[in-house]
């Protein structure tokens, strides 16, 4: 059932990544060409299973499977990780899923439009589009309706106010034509409590999304990003990233700080099928006492695992082999959906709405 009041009229905002986590919902590959073929897709699978017993270590971890998937799910996943039935078309768990937004009174989710990354009618799409409410209504939650095409991967909360995101995503014409800067700022403080948009530019080349945020800034702290660099001024990627680190030295959080920015250098490239790989450090998860640094086989794995390991203060950095993973042009963070701690608010009645 969904809410007809918005999450702001009830006081409820969207939490950080670091908020405490009651368990991370994942979802378990079952379309062939998300990942480049059967072969790849086999990759894929070792690749989340093997980041669903890395989290499970720190926070219970739900695999959401397509029926016929369980069992395979659940032997690849070991006896550690949950394996629950769920009709999806694809396995980018985080954009499809809802957002979950908190206040005293407990968790709801802000269930968004999907339309495959701005593909407007993409066909084999119709169980991602569904999966945010069946989540919900799985959770036995109360459910906003978030009244535009909005992806999870595409946006970063600080928890006091602030949200990050990119022009590429959120004022896409495919997405959300007709929609400005203004419009889309509305909802986004309506919906997720927030006070303040900081917008960068974009993203990586060939991410399938056009530009999650989530591929290029990581809020480590509030007031602190991490932000993917290149020192390299012959990098397809650096003008992009360059002009995403002048964006944020100008802008302010929501209760008016200067961002101290932590440059992550992006690393080497890498290609699969002819094609650069969108990578980076910063598409992480911060589990409970923890942090999933995706690797790469890189020389930079090391500085970066320093890197993280300083702005996260006492969390436990756990590196995670992740160039399958990242071969389907989206990464880790498109992976996983942290449920945080919270008493579950239940639906409206009908009479209340």
């Amino acid at each position: 059932m969904t809410d007809h009041r918005t999450p702001g009229q009830d006081s409820l905002e969207m939490t950080p990544a670091w908020a405490a986590h009651d368990r991370c919902f994942m979802a378990w590959p079952c379309r062939p060409e998300s990942w480049g073929g059967e072969e790849a897709m086999a990759y894929a699978r070792d690749a989340i299973a093997a980041a669903a017993r890395a989290i499970a270590r720190f926070e219970p971890v739900t695999m959401l499977a397509d029926r016929p998937l369980v069992a395979g799910a659940s032997l690849a996943c070991g006896t550690g990780v949950a394996v629950m039935p769920m009709p999806m078309d694809d396995s980018f768990v985080r954009d499809i899923g809802p957002t979950f937004v908190m206040g005293k009174a407990g968790v709801a989710g802000v269930a968004w439009d999907y339309d495959g990354y701005g593909e407007a009618g993409a066909e084999g799409a119709d169980d991602d589009r569904a999966f945010a409410g069946r989540l919900l209504d799985e959770l036995g939650m109360r459910r906003y309706a978030g009244p535009m095409v909005l992806e999870g991967g595409a946006i970063l909360v600080d928890g006091e106010g602030t949200l990050i995101t990119t022009e590429s995503v959120l004022l896409d014409e495919r997405r959300n034509g007709g929609r400005d800067r203004k419009d889309v700022e509305a909802v986004l403080v309506e919906q997720l409590g927030v006070h303040r948009v900081v917008w960068l530019a974009g993203g990586l080349e060939n991410d399938s999304t056009r530009g999650h945020v989530s591929l290029v800034a990581a809020i480590a702290a509030p007031g602190v990003v991490l932000a993917l660099a290149t020192t390299d001024h012959n990098d397809v990627n650096y003008p992009m990233l360059n002009e995403n680190i002048e964006r944020l030295r100008k802008a302010t959080d929501a209760r008016g700080r200067v961002f101290d920015i932590v440059p992550v250098q992006q690393p080497s490239p890498h290609r699969h099928d002819g094609r650069r790989l969108p990578l980076s450090y910063v598409n992480l998860h911060v589990a409970n006492g923890a942090v999933i640094l995706p690797t790469f086989d890189d020389p930079l794995d090391e500085q970066a695992s320093q890197v993280v390991m300083a702005a996260f203060g006492e969390r436990k950095v756990v590196r995670l082999p992740a160039l399958d993973l990242f071969a389907s042009g989206v990464g880790l963070t498109a992976v996983t959906l942290p449920l945080p701690t919270g008493a579950i608010l239940p639906p409206v009645p009908t009479s209340e709405t």
